[in-house]
């Protein structure tokens, strides 16, 4: 299954990528005037840290607005584009890399694209900020469960590769709502995290999952984007190119680290991720 599921991802990005060329050569013309030495820094270390599970759009978002890279009505579709293939990376090479159950990984994966599919309309009309409000209450709580089990506290966490009963059923529903969530800007990746270490799997099967399952939403996305030309293509070239370069030495870095330093990673990014929530809930651009 998991061979499937590289198939059908690798296809997938192959023609995403097909078009991708095309439309940035046919046009060389509109791209911007800002340096591709601040671009390809900030793709090379936001993708860097993606890697890591710190999801890299929020600190993007943050840096085309302070150094003014991109029109704030591009950023979505600059972001998607840009960073898809850099994803693709990372769910290639933690699939690979990383013992996990398939028909957990395609599980979680198909629930979340689903989620984003069918549960888009019904999210975006939501209040934003309860959601956000909610999310950064949930992960918080979450942050200081998966703390105490790592100062042992709290026994908590496992090594299992996979789920099932009903640890894979809940999980599954929960990533439907994650990846409809996802489509109003709530990131995949800290609640990914946090349902795979209280359920009792190994940190590191987090990885794998949550990079395959984004790169199958941001496909979606991508295609829609370069239609509606609403990308940079100057920025896009770079988040692609020095974030590719950024996912292989950060991927080296992860798969290398002991468990410990991973739970610690879960937590620290479970945390941060929930401060972002709050931060945004109270923003007056809300």
């Amino acid at each position: 299954m998991v061979i499937i599921l590289k198939a059908v991802l690798g296809i997938i990005t192959s023609f995403f990528s097909f078009f991708y060329i095309k439309d940035l050569s046919q046009n060389r013309k509109t791209y911007s005037n800002k340096s591709w030495t601040g671009l390809s820094i900030t793709g090379f270390v936001t993708n860097f840290f993606d890697t890591l599970g710190i999801g890299s759009f929020a600190v993007q978002t943050a840096i085309f607005k302070f150094f003014k890279f991109v029109d704030d009505r591009l950023i979505p579709g600059t972001m998607n584009v840009g960073n898809l293939i850099p994803t693709v990376v990372q769910a290639f090479i933690f699939m690979t890399a990383v013992d996990v159950d398939p028909i957990t990984i395609f599980s979680i994966s198909a629930a979340t694209a689903f989620g984003a599919i069918m549960g888009a309309g019904i999210v975006s009309k939501m209040p934003r900020q309860k959601i956000q409000l909610g999310m950064g209450i949930g992960l918080m709580v979450v942050a200081f469960i998966i703390l105490a089990g790592f100062l042992n506290i709290m026994p908590l966490g496992g090594i299992a590769n996979g789920l099932s009963g009903w640890k894979l059923v809940l999980i599954i529903s929960l990533s439907f709502v994650f990846g409809a969530l996802q489509t109003i800007g709530i990131g995949f990746y800290a609640p990914c995290m946090a349902m795979i270490y209280t359920l009792g799997m190994h940190p590191l099967t987090a990885f794998p999952i949550m990079m395959t399952a984004t790169a199958m939403l941001m496909l979606a996305g991508g295609f829609r984007f370069m239609k509606e030309n609403a990308y940079d293509r100057k920025t896009s070239i770079a988040l692609t190119i020095a974030g590719t370069a950024g996912v292989f030495l950060a991927a080296y870095v992860v798969k290398s680290l002991p468990l410990q330093v991973l739970k610690g990673i879960v937590c620290g990014v479970v945390m941060y991720t929930s401060i972002w929530m709050f931060k945004s809930a109270i923003s007056k651009e809300n």
